[in-house]
């Protein structure tokens, strides 16, 4: 943290919030940081942006809260006054985030290719290798242990965390932030079976990713076939997300840890990928569709909405019973037809 932290009238400016002091309270405060309504300590700042957490508001022993007007009234000590708590705190994360960033500059065990272009005020970290023919744009900070591979190009402000590979003839926009142990631009999984055998199919693209996109630690993006993956403008990907060849993904769509997309599949705009999804390749998602957890798409998503599969979890013998019952579902369809059918017949022979 900084030593240069803003008093609670100043955050209430920064934040765009109402601010009502508790009695005895003061608006030149310094806040010390930011925490949850149930753990945080005098001195802090605290939030409220679910229902669920609205019993631990009376007793919080926060110095502020970041509330809506409806629950304003309710807290015992001073208040921030905003229409979206949760965004309010999100804003607020950046203000006292604590991640340390590294000075520019080349660590001397850098190996940079004498035909990168590296912009001003980059910062490489220890064992960086940049290799030939790359372009690095001002602002850049790669970490220690990363790769940035032949032809690739990392745009302006954009962090790479510690051992992010870039393949080679990769694009990132800037503002990008890449987390530790993530793969752009490894080989897709193509192979063509004959003879018993599989022929690889080499992949001749790239990955394209735009501007202010985030991606977690541990994912793998592959390289397209023919042609890019391509990751658009504002897309937040989670830990351990694979990401096959030649996938699109629009526009400020998110997905979260542990899904993963097959070859060619196409995600709209203002999508949410929830975690352990599973998407085949070569369908399309429209735009503003969520995909709840676990969820399994085999097919294509035409019109915008929530969709599900999978069951819920039940106790053990509930589900052991249920399902041997799956696996006699077809029988019992058959049987059901069969009796619908002599019903209707009952009913339509004459008296």
């Amino acid at each position: 943290m900084t030593n240069k932290q803003p008093t609670l009238a100043q955050l209430a400016e920064m934040l765009g919030a109402e601010l009502r002091l508790a009695p005895g309270a003061s608006s030149e405060q310094v806040p010390t940081g930011l925490n949850t309504l149930q753990d945080a300590v005098a001195g802090e700042v605290s939030f409220l942006a679910s229902a669920n957490y609205r019993r631990f508001l009376e007793e919080t022993k926060a110095s502020a809260v970041l509330v809506s007007a409806k629950d304003a009234e309710a807290c015992p000590v001073s208040t921030l006054i905003v229409p979206n708590p949760y965004l309010a705190f999100a804003k607020a994360t950046a203000i006292y985030d604590q991640t340390p960033t590294p000075a520019a500059g080349i660590h001397p065990s850098a190996s940079i290719d004498s035909t990168a272009d590296i912009g001003i005020d980059v910062s490489i970290g220890p064992g960086a290798v940049i290799e030939a023919n790359t372009r690095i744009a001002s602002g850049v900070i790669i970490g220690p242990g990363c790769v940035v591979g032949e032809g690739s190009e990392i745009g302006a402000n954009t962090r790479l965390f510690p051992n992010v590979v870039v393949y080679h003839g990769c694009a990132i926009g800037a503002d990008c932030t890449v987390h530790s142990n993530t793969v752009i631009g490894g080989d897709g999984f193509g192979f063509a079976p004959a003879d018993g055998q599989w022929t690889k199919i080499h992949q001749l693209g790239g990955v394209e990713i735009a501007d202010e996109v985030e991606i977690g630690a541990c994912t793998c993006i592959d390289r397209g076939a023919l042609g890019n993956t391509v990751i658009g403008h504002g897309v937040k990907i989670d830990n351990m997300v694979q990401i096959a060849h030649n996938v699109q993904i629009g526009d400020y769509s998110a997905m979260a840890a542990c899904s993963a997309v097959a070859g060619s599949a196409i995600i709209g705009k203002h999508c949410t990928i929830a975690g352990g999804v599973g998407i085949v390749g070569h369908v399309t998602i429209a735009d503003r569709s969520h995909v709840t957890a676990r969820t399994l798409v085999t097919k294509s998503i035409e019109e915008a909405g929530s969709y599900s599969s999978g069951a819920p979890f039940m106790d053990s013998r509930s589900w052991r019973r249920n399902a041997v019952r799956y696996g006699q579902l077809d029988q019992m369809a058959r049987r059901l037809k069969a009796l619908e059918t002599a019903f209707k017949q009952q009913e339509q022979a004459p008296d």
